[in-house]
């Protein structure tokens, strides 16, 4: 009987250092990083580079994009869709927003607005929710929907 109250105190204890190893500890952000993290994707837009662009999202982060009803899901989808959205050249900025914070992850929704090479413009609601992958903050999922209204 005492064996086996060892054996089974030694799996409780080792279960439970097991545990201890794998959860990821708690990686906090400050509004201005997430600030940050917009400017970095809108400056990799501005490169014309698809790929540039891509590299801001987790490699499973889903994107439902302004001006196309398929949603991307693979990194081979999402340059299909910046390759076609780079050709405007556009540049993108904040109109209203409002960050969330939490731990491993932060949501940054409002609105935005891209004017394009020909001066055209599209006004758009936006969310992105970024999350920490162990060494950076990337972008998880990414919502942008023009703006029913002119």
């Amino acid at each position: 009987m005492k064996k086996l109250l060892g054996v089974v105190g030694s799996l409780v204890f080792i279960s439970g250092s097991a545990l201890a190893t794998t959860v990821p500890d708690c990686v906090k952000v400050d509004q201005t990083k997430i600030e940050q993290l917009f400017e970095q994707w809108n400056s990799a837009l501005q490169t014309g580079d698809a790929k540039k662009v891509t590299d801001n999202y987790l490699s499973d982060a889903v994107l439902l994009p302004t001006v196309s009803n398929k949603v991307r899901l693979t990194e081979a989808e999402r340059i299909d869709y910046f390759e076609h959205f780079l050709e405007k050249r556009p540049v993108g900025k904040i109109d209203s927003r409002t960050i969330r914070l939490g731990c491993n992850k932060a949501i940054d929704t409002g609105t935005y607005t891209f004017t394009f090479a020909d001066k055209t413009s599209v006004s758009a609601r936006y969310t992105f929710t970024y999350a920490w992958d162990g060494s950076h903050w990337k972008i998880s999922t990414h919502h942008s929907s023009a703006m029913p209204e002119s």
